[in-house]
């Protein structure tokens, strides 16, 4: 068994980007406002965050989401590892209008190849809220959010 300690703090100095689910990593908090509609989201505006992610959470309360903030607008990917709530991402250009909107399910186990979710155009931002937040809140393609 020590081999297996041995074996993880190798991996640690080799890729030192890697988080581990008992490290603590904390995003900011801010408001959100899309249409009529506001919430209250984390910001993932760094690679940590970002990695990290709502992985290892086991639930997400409405009204509540995560705001990816990427440098630039390209094409997005984002895969469920290790995430056991099922989602609903919405991808944001960069003039902060939704072009896509996305169901994700949730994976089973930490061993689980999750699929992946591209989006559909270039983005720069994605907001992830509990699996069907987008249809009950009635915010379509097309609208644009604000931050506090």
């Amino acid at each position: 068994m020590a081999w297996l300690w041995s074996f993880f703090l190798a991996l640690s100095f080799l890729f030192p980007h890697i988080t581990w689910a008992e490290e603590k990593i904390d995003f900011q908090i801010r408001s959100m406002k899309i249409g009529t509609t506001t919430l209250t989201v984390e910001i993932a505006d760094t690679p940590e965050r970002q990695s990290r992610g709502l992985m290892f959470r086991k639930s997400l309360k409405e009204g509540h989401g995560m705001l990816f903030i990427f440098p630039r607008e390209r094409p997005q990917s984002f895969w469920m590892k290790n995430t056991f709530i099922p989602l609903d991402i919405g991808f944001f250009d960069k003039s902060k209008k939704l072009i896509d909107i996305q169901q994700m399910e949730a994976v089973g186990s930490v061993m689980e190849v999750p699929k992946s979710y591209l989006s559909k155009a270039p983005a720069m931002y994605a907001l992830e809220v509990p699996q069907g937040w987008f249809a009950k809140m009635k915010v379509k393609e097309g609208a644009v959010f604000h931050l506090d």
